[in-house]
């Protein structure tokens, strides 16, 4: 495949729930905002995927675990909302043949692998899913993330996933810039401000070369408004899988938002 044809990488985030398809009462501009950037991600590929690998923050696993089922079912991964968040559908067929071949790169890497023939899509994959492909005609399988989420295992993690770049296969992470879920529903000044610091160095680091960004994104605890924006970094890694999927491709800052006034940031490789 010539490098025009190279599919692109992407870290987004995937909003609240089963946002926007049931009412979470946050500020309508906002999720609008943040809807239009969703949907307009299946333009972003110059050459239309044969699949996607989803990276999803609400999937971990000891080993890298890999979807097979051809035909995922879905998996509501929420709680407490009204009877219609239970009725969602994003019914995309799998992939064996691709969920092979992912065992097969991160195996090759020195990763230890499993199937999953039982997973199906969390909220973090069909939500933004759903939205960048609304007739669910794009085979899918997802990867989880590895417990201990450590950053450099990610990368290393997304490296080995590189080659699928040229393989027709667009690679999808995720998880949210900004991911305190006790400080959504409390905004404070003190806390945004940190919030925005922490957006600022994601941004900026996410925009160097190759081996200052990775470097960067290992140590991302050292960064300014690090614990506040996560207390958890389940939603952060992803991330650190596309940094390493990117390879030498330079990020860049593809669109930029708020939820409850929190700074939201996405970023695109390639």
């Amino acid at each position: 495949m010539n490098a025009t044809a190279r599919q692109p990488v992407v870290y987004l985030p995937h909003g609240g729930g089963p946002w926007p398809f049931v009412e979470l009462g946050m500020p309508a501009d906002e999720l609008a905002a943040l809807r239009a950037y969703l949907e307009g991600l299946a333009t972003l590929p110059k050459v239309a995927p044969k699949a996607v690998l989803m990276i999803s923050a609400h999937w971990e696993e000891p080993v890298a675990t890999v979807s097979t089922s051809a035909h995922p079912p879905m998996l509501y991964d929420y709680y407490g909302f009204p009877p219609a968040a239970y009725t969602l559908q994003w019914p995309a067929p799998g992939d064996p043949a691709l969920a092979a071949r992912v065992r097969e790169l991160v195996e090759h890497a020195g990763f230890a692998s499993a199937a999953d023939a039982d997973r199906g899509y969390d909220h973090g994959a069909f939500v933004p899913l759903k939205l960048m492909y609304p007739e669910a005609d794009i085979p899918t399988v997802q990867l989880s993330l590895l417990t201990g989420l450590d950053p450099a295992r990610h990368v290393a993690l997304g490296k080995a996933l590189a080659p699928l770049r040229d393989e027709g296969v667009f690679v999808v992470a995720s998880g949210m810039s900004f991911h305190n879920l006790r400080q959504f529903y409390s905004p404070s000044p003190p806390r945004v401000q940190e919030a925005r610091r922490f957006d600022d160095w994601l941004k900026h680091t996410t925009t160097q070369p190759r081996d200052t960004r990775d470097a960067g994104l290992v140590a991302w605890r050292q960064a300014p408004g690090a614990q506040a924006a996560h207390p958890r970094e389940e939603h952060l890694l992803p991330l650190m899988v596309a940094a390493g999927a990117a390879g030498d491709d330079v990020g860049a800052v593809a669109w930029t938002g708020t939820l409850m006034h929190y700074p939201l940031t996405a970023v695109h490789f390639g």
